[in-house]
């Protein structure tokens, strides 16, 4: 290493492209609530929803990865968060089975498009299991959420299908009803290095705060300022880290530890309790 390099935040992180599934909220409403960030008297610009979805969508396409899109649905308002209808890792897709009937019909819609595109290992599960929302792949683990939406049993499932190891959390603030919104990865687990994580410790039940602190003795903590505008909700490369742009103090630690904060406006979606990686499905090969 050089001495240019050493001084130089940025030495070391390095991004790696990814392949998402996106839908774009062209039915985005507000009409019925399912989790507290939901108030359907609250009236939802849809435009305005496109467009920061737009941007999000055309801000991965920058940064070298690629985006796939599934055509949305009439009367499936929550589409739009992709993350939620499948967990795909080497290839092997485990389907989503909703906890709310608003959404269940969505998971079918995803599976064909798997089907349409060649994929053969696919599997929709028994158990309620709401994917990467409360499925968070660290490159060597699958961090399980549950408490409010996927079942525990689920993340049994989860083992079985895609044939990785599962540590299970327990989630116990409503607000951050889904793993990824109070919990994202900032750098996958190599041959070399462990994974780096974010999360807030306050969303977590006292087992699972010492469980993550011994699996990641080096994340980084947030607050509830940055978790209260679903900073947690973010996506990295490994380098780049999308996040929304109010996360402005999460961003800031995350510069002095070498990532390069990528930050952007996506309000609308957040009033039905969505950030960035709520709209983004990972597709690994």
């Amino acid at each position: 290493m050089t001495a240019d390099a050493a001084l130089d935040p940025t030495f070391g992180r390095v991004p790696t492209t990814r392949r998402y599934l996106m839908c774009a909220p062209r039915y985005f409403a507000v009409d019925y609530a399912i989790n507290p960030w939901m108030d359907p008297t609250q009236p939802v610009d849809r435009e305005l929803a496109l467009a920061q979805w737009s941007e999000l969508r055309d801000t991965y396409r920058r940064l070298g990865h690629t985006v796939d899109e599934i055509e949305p649905q009439p009367g499936l308002p929550d589409m739009v968060f992709a993350a939620n209808s499948g967990t795909v890792i080497d290839g092997r897709v485990l389907g989503a089975r909703f906890r709310a009937a608003e959404r269940a019909a969505e998971a079918e819609h995803v599976r064909r498009w798997f089907l349409e595109r060649g994929y053969r290992d696919i599997t929709m599960p028994t158990k309620i299991n709401e994917a990467e929302g409360d499925f968070v792949w660290t490159g060597r683990l699958l961090l399980a959420g549950t408490g409010f939406r996927t079942d525990p049993a689920a993340h049994a499932e989860a083992q079985e299908v895609l044939g990785v190891p599962v540590v299970s959390l327990a989630l116990t603030d409503p607000r951050y009803y889904h793993l990824d919104t109070a919990l994202f990865v900032l750098a996958e687990a190599t041959d070399t290095a462990p994974a780096q994580v974010a999360y807030y410790p306050d969303a977590f039940s006292a087992g699972s705060r010492r469980v993550l602190a011994r699996l990641f003795p080096d994340a980084v903590l947030a607050d509830a300022e940055d978790a209260a505008v679903f900073g947690l909700n973010g996506v990295s490369d490994g380098r780049n880290v999308v996040l929304p742009i109010e996360a402005t103090g999460l961003a800031d630690r995350l510069s002095r530890l070498g990532y390069e904060p990528v930050l952007v406006d996506i309000s609308e979606l957040r009033k039905a309790g969505g950030g960035p990686k709520c709209c983004t499905m990972e597709l690994r090969k």
